[in-house]
């Protein structure tokens, strides 16, 4: 299958911009600081925080959902402890649909992939069923493994460096029952951040998957409308920029370091930068590598900030309308 027409989906890549004003963009899970490179000065978000975000909006508004956060979700909203737990719960809910084709039910397993635990047969086995070598787990679960088509960069640094700012808070509530007074943190927060998330959207693992166009459209709309409308703490303050959608004419090929190609432009040190009237992004150098070759098909975009849409009225950029 060489050609894009005999695929579900096309190929392509994913280049995702957003703001971030003095908030947490991606808290380390041990320490609850924001991942950062000390040596690029360069804030960094996961794949996880990403996926988190476009799951987030799926359960509320595309539900069923296989996985929530570091759990899994069964459609009124109740948590399952295990992945076993909720694939019984699908089950349940598709009486008679083969094993994989429950779990596909769910868009964020045709979009990421799982690793699914099915629970065994409790009944009795017969004697001399199980082999002698097999270990207590594998006696009462087996697994499969499913690739997801969309995936995103492990970690993605900002656009521009960025200096840390130390915050200090106090809770109202005493630290412990000797201290009457509040507990006092710190918080460590990012300034101002352009953050670029790099992702891509594999044709041939979509084959397995059943993953539709119809899927990519939707889960585009969710990663842009979660970073809008989160209201966390530490993420409130954050505003979706500009999404681009880089479709390839070919499944088999793609650009190099498509992720290094969007620069951020400034009169002033990018650690400075407080707003996004304080610079303006460049896309001279995408501009002129799809123009060179015949390998991209189309650079599909969307954005609500006006200097930002009027610097993508370039050769080969469609604006997709509305999200």
């Amino acid at each position: 299958m060489s050609k894009q027409t005999e695929l579900p989906v096309q190929k392509s890549e994913i280049l995702f911009l957003y703001e971030s004003t003095y908030s947490v963009p991606n808290g380390d899970p041990f320490t609850g600081e924001q991942r950062y490179d000390e040596e690029t000065k360069r804030v960094l978000v996961s794949d996880v925080r990403i996926k988190r975000y476009i799951r987030d909006y799926l359960a509320e508004t595309h539900p069923p959902i296989y996985v929530v956060g570091d759990k899994v979700v069964t459609d009124d909203g109740t948590k399952s402890k295990t992945a076993s737990s909720r694939f019984k719960e699908l089950q349940a809910q598709f009486k008679g649909t083969p094993a994989l084709d429950v779990v596909l039910k769910c868009i964020d397993v045709r979009l990421f992939g799982a690793v699914v635990a099915i629970k065994k047969d409790d009944k009795k086995k017969k004697a001399g069923e199980q082999k002698a070598e097999e270990t207590e787990n594998k006696k009462d679960e087996k697994a499969f493994n499913i690739t997801g088509p969309v995936q995103f960069a492990l970690l993605n640094p900002s656009l521009n460096r960025v200096d840390l700012r130390m915050h200090q808070n106090t809770s109202v509530f005493s630290s412990s029952e000797e201290k009457s007074q509040g507990a006092i943190g710190t918080t460590t927060v990012v300034p101002y951040s352009v953050n670029q998330i790099h992702g891509w959207i594999n044709p041939y693992s979509a084959v397995h998957t059943g993953l539709k166009e119809d899927d990519i459209s939707l889960m585009l709309k969710a990663l842009w409308q979660s970073v809008n409308n989160a209201n966390t703490r530490t993420k409130s303050n954050q505003n979706s920029l500009l999404l681009l959608q880089i479709v390839y004419s070919d499944a088999t090929r793609k650009l190099y370091g498509i992720d290094r190609m969007i620069a951020l432009k400034s009169e002033k040190q990018d650690e400075q930068i407080r707003s996004s009237d304080d610079y303006t992004l460049d896309f001279s150098k995408l501009q002129e590598k799809i123009q060179s070759d015949d390998v991209v098909k189309t650079v599909r975009f969307y954005t609500e900030h006006s200097s930002i849409k009027n610097a993508l009225s370039l050769k080969k950029f469609e604006d997709m309308g509305k999200l």
